[in-house]
C-alpha cells in the first residue's frame, strides 16, 4: 500500500485545482451564500470534464478511476468551498447503487450511466435522528403488490431538494437492529423535502418525509432482509465518510495556508507576527495536525480502493482525525487572523464554515472514536 500520490494523481490534483480556481472563485461562493447563484454552472463544467464519471467503471460510461482519484477531487472541492451535487452524487448515490444494486436487474446501467454523462444527480437517505448507523433506521418499507410503500423520515440529506434520484434505506415492519434492512431508488420529486438553514449554504442539507411513497419492483436495490445488505450499507458508508473527511481536510489545508501567508505579512511591533515564537508554535501545531489527517485520509481512501479488510476502521479514523483537525485549524486560524478573519469581505470565513459544516455529516469525531474503540473491544457499545 503506497501512501504517496503517483505522478498521475498529482497531475489530477493540479488540474482540478486549476479548473476550480477559474470556475469557482470566492466571488461565486459568496454569491451562493447570498442566494444570488445556485452553482449550477459549476456542475455543468464538472460534467463537461467528466468528473462525475471519474470513479465509475468504463462499462457504464465511466473513466475507470479509483476511489483515491475521487478523494483527490473531493478534497479540492472542499478547498474551493465548491457548491453543487458532486459530493452527494458521486460519493453517496453512486456507491449505494454499485454496492446494493442487482446486476441481473441492470440497476447499475440504468442509474449510473446517466450520472457518468452528467445528466443525473443523486443522494443517499439513511440518517435518522442524527445517526448514520444502519441499525438506527426506523423508516418502514411495507409490501404493496409487486412493489413497496415507504413511510418514515430521514435527516441530514445532501442536495435532497435538487437531486434527481435518492437511495432510501428502510426496513421491513416489525424488524429491528440489522435485520430486515432494504434499499430503494426514489425519484427526487416524490420526496417531501424541508431544507435546513445551515452555516454553509453551499452544502444543501435537508430533512425528508416519506409519506407513503410507492416504489415499483424495478426500483428496489435490495429487498428488506436480503443477504449481504448490511455489509453493503457499511461499505457505502465507508466511502461517504471518507469523502466528507476529504472535503473537511481540503478546507482545513486552505485555512492553514492562508494563516501562514497572513502571519508572514501582518506586522506588529515592527515585525511580522510569524516571527514571534508563540505564533510559530501554533503554526507548527497546525501543520502537524493537517499532515496527520492527510495521512489517515489517504490511508482510508486506499483501503476502500483496494477493498482492504481495514476499510471500516480506517474510515472512522480518517473522519475522527478530520474532525480534530477542523477544530484546531478553525480556532487557531481565526485567532491568528484577528478581527479580519470574521469580516464578510475576507474569504477565510467561507472556509471556516465549510469545515464546521462537514464535521456534522456522517458522524462526529467523537462518534467515530467510539466506533473504533468498540471495534477494539474497549467499549461495550458505540454510536455512529
Amino acid at each position: 500500500m503506497d501512501l504517496e500520490l503517483s505522478e498521475d494523481e498529482l497531475e489530477l490534483r493540479d488540474n482540478v485545482r486549476r479548473v476550480l480556481n477559474a470556475a469557482c472563485p470566492p466571488s461565486l461562493v459568496r454569491s451562493v451564500f447570498e442566494g444570488k447563484d445556485t452553482g449550477d454552472a459549476l456542475w455543468e463544467r464538472m460534467a463537461e470534464l467528466y468528473w462525475p464519471a471519474l470513479g465509475l467503471p468504463e462499462r457504464f460510461g465511466g473513466l475507470g478511476g479509483t476511489f483515491v482519484d475521487v478523494t483527490i477531487v473531493v478534497e479540492e472541492l472542499g478547498r474551493a468551498v465548491a457548491p453543487g451535487p458532486y459530493l452527494a452524487t458521486v460519493t453517496q448515490f453512486v456507491p449505494a447503487v454499485c454496492e446494493l444494486g442487482s446486476e441481473t436487474a441492470d440497476h447499475a446501467e440504468r442509474f449510473l450511466a446517466p450520472v457518468a454523462a452528467g445528466e443525473t444527480t443523486g443522494t443517499l437517505a439513511i440518517a435518522e435522528d442524527g445517526r448514520w448507523d444502519p441499525a438506527a433506521v426506523r423508516a418502514v418499507a411495507r409490501p404493496a403488490g409487486d412493489g413497496w410503500v415507504l413511510e418514515g423520515a430521514k435527516c441530514s440529506m445532501l442536495d435532497a431538494d435538487t437531486a434527481d434520484e435518492a437511495v432510501v434505506v428502510a426496513r421491513a415492519p416489525g424488524t429491528s437492529g440489522t435485520a430486515g434492512l432494504g434499499a430503494f431508488v426514489v425519484s427526487g420529486d416524490r420526496l417531501r423535502v424541508s431544507a435546513r438553514s445551515v452555516i454553509d449554504p453551499t452544502l444543501r442539507i435537508c430533512d425528508v418525509a416519506l409519506d407513503g411513497i410507492d416504489v415499483p419492483a424495478d426500483r428496489v436495490l435490495a429487498e428488506p432482509g436480503a443477504p449481504g445488505t448490511v455489509d453493503a450499507l457499511h461499505r457505502v458508508l465507508d466511502q461517504a465518510t471518507v469523502a466528507v473527511a476529504a472535503a473537511t481536510l481540503g478546507a482545513c489545508r486552505r485555512i492553514f495556508e492562508m494563516t501562514v501567508d497572513y502571519a508572514k505579512t501582518r506586522e506588529q511591533f515592527g515585525r511580522p507576527i510569524g516571527s514571534f515564537q508563540a505564533v510559530k508554535h501554533r503554526i507548527a501545531d497546525l501543520y502537524s495536525i493537517v499532515e496527520r489527517s492527510t495521512a489517515l485520509l489517504y490511508f482510508a481512501a486506499l483501503t476502500v480502493a483496494e477493498d482492504d479488510a481495514r476499510r471500516h476502521e480506517a474510515a472512522s479514523l480518517a473522519k475522527a482525525a478530520a474532525g480534530d483537525c477542523q477544530r484546531l485549524v478553525v480556532e487557531d486560524g481565526l485567532q491568528l487572523h484577528g478581527g479580519i478573519g470574521m469580516t464578510w469581505e475576507y474569504d477565510l470565513h467561507l472556509l471556516l464554515k465549510r469545515a464546521k459544516a462537514c464535521e456534522a455529516l456522517f458522524g462526529s469525531a467523537a462518534s467515530h472514536r467510539a466506533a473504533v474503540a468498540k471495534s477494539l473491544h474497549l467499549l461495550e457499545d458505540g454510536t455512529s
